[in-house]
């Protein structure tokens, strides 16, 4: 009898609580919208050897690409406008507004065909180069513009040379290695060093497909979490290793993000779409439909799995559409998360006992005190600018449980091993004994990662996987 009544709670329960991907698909509504899903959100002290002093921020969107799913590939909704935004000042207000818009251009490339010149369907119909793109149908370009709460100013970034200093190109995705011989050098031309308004230094920006850096055992945990919590870390597969995303990043200084000597920046990233769209019975390339009326919020990110594993299901597309300063409405699913309940009903580890759970509040509402603390109760992504980076060969991939204090939650790095952080929290491993039997068990989804997977130099995420090898 009770081996049924486990069963069914733990079924009841894992019905809840999508799997412990970053971002992927984390609600229903914005399965309807892959355009605006953002995956993931990196924001950390760059720590690339020749930018100290420096801020990289990074979100990705578009989930789980298939690097062969053409024709069409995978563009950014021109209608609507992507924010990586910074609360500077602890009000859970977006001080400064990063604004991404795109523009896709049909070059409507065309053969003579028996006499009559016919507009192709490919994507492109010949290799291209950054400089040689006559072969290409299809080009995404893309402007960056900096709100400013303080003055209310909305002034764009440019570059610091080159035509056309508002606007940005964005490379191709990688169709392929016919299309492009080497995507890496290819893509590395359009690492643009850019004019930040109101910053006396430069920067720099990217927007581009990368390999999704994201390294979670996907399906086995969609599977009624079908693999062990307390295995070695590296035994099982990365699900993600064969997809791409979209990535949207920026590097600033950190002394144009922060206020005054105050050296702790938030931030989050949001995806935005007109309210209305009316389809349109004869579509074109550039109108299949109007969009109309003001922006609303439709995607929201700041730390990983938070929608994922946190917030309850009724509550997933709510969260979406919500703004940090709101969010003492969904302060229960962390003073009292249901993961550790579901890890004790299916392993027989012992959840924690003491509740509200302060310890989750410092990680994912108000930052860990001595570390990177605000006055804001929120979920935001916290960074404290004046803990130097670590180089990628001495980071600890457990950050700052492991006494890293470069790494996650202070801000998150690409080889944070954020799933593995994140079940030993949850599980209580910054809780006494007496309140966490369990909590120091060594909990993996056995999926590993760390700095060792990426880059060292901006953007970091390493080029997409190409949609053949050949």
């Amino acid at each position: 009898m009770r081996r049924s009544i486990v069963s069914t709670l733990a079924i009841t329960l894992l019905l809840g609580v999508p799997a412990l991907a970053s971002s992927h698909r984390e609600a229903p509504f914005i399965t309807q919208q892959p355009k605006l899903d953002a995956t993931d959100f990196y924001m950390f002290n760059s720590y690339e050897s020749t930018r100290p002093g420096y801020v990289t921020i990074i979100a990705n969107y578009l989930p789980l690409q298939d690097p062969y799913g053409g024709p069409n590939y995978f563009t950014l909704d021109p209608e609507a406008r992507y924010d990586l935004n910074i609360d500077n000042n602890g009000d859970a207000k977006p001080d400064l507004s990063f604004r991404f818009r795109f523009n896709t251009i049909l070059n409507d490339l065309a053969l003579d065909i028996g006499g009559k010149t016919i507009s192709v369907p490919q994507y492109n119909i010949g290799p291209f180069t950054a400089t040689d793109r006559a072969s290409l149908n299809i080009e995404e370009q893309y402007t960056v513009t900096l709100a400013r709460a303080s003055d209310n100013t909305h002034t764009p970034l440019t570059k610091v040379s080159g035509s056309n200093p508002g606007f940005f190109e964005k490379p191709a995705d990688n169709v392929g290695n016919k299309s492009i011989a080497d995507y890496p050098t290819y893509a590395s031309s359009f690492i643009y060093e850019v004019k930040i308004p109101g910053c006396s230094q430069t920067g720099r920006v990217f927007v581009g497909q990368r390999k999704d850096p994201f390294v979670v055992n996907l399906g086995e945990i969609f599977d009624l979490v079908n693999t062990n919590p307390l295995g070695p870390v590296d035994a099982e597969a990365d699900d993600l290793a064969d997809k791409n995303v979209t990535t949207l990043a920026l590097e600033a200084p950190a002394s144009c993000l922060t206020n005054g000597t105050d050296p702790v920046i938030a931030g989050w990233t949001t995806a935005s779409a007109r309210k209305d769209r009316t389809l349109k019975t004869t579509p074109t390339f550039t109108d299949p439909a109007v969009d109309s009326g003001v922006f609303v919020q439709q995607s929201r990110l700041a730390n990983p799995l938070v929608n994922e594993v946190v917030i309850g299901l009724k509550d997933k597309n709510k969260f979406n559409s919500s703004k940090p300063e709101a969010d003492g409405q969904f302060a229960d699913y962390v003073t009292n998360p249901t993961l550790p309940t579901i890890l004790e009903v299916l392993f027989g580890v012992t959840a924690p006992t003491t509740f509200p759970r302060t310890d989750l509040v410092a990680i994912f509402l108000t930052g860990v005190d001595g570390v990177n603390k605000t006055n804001a109760t929120a979920e935001m992504m916290r960074l404290n600018t004046s803990i130097p980076a670590v180089a990628a060969s001495s980071q600890n991939n457990l950050g700052v449980i492991a006494g890293d204090l470069a790494g996650y939650p202070n801000g998150r790095r690409p080889g944070d091993d954020v799933v593995d952080i994140s079940l030993r929290a949850a599980m209580g491993i910054l809780l006494p004994i007496d309140q966490a039997p369990s909590g120091q068990l060594a909990y993996t989804d056995g999926a590993f990662v760390d700095a060792s997977f990426f880059d060292s130099t901006f953007p970091y995420l390493k080029a997409p996987i190409p949609g053949s090898p050949n």
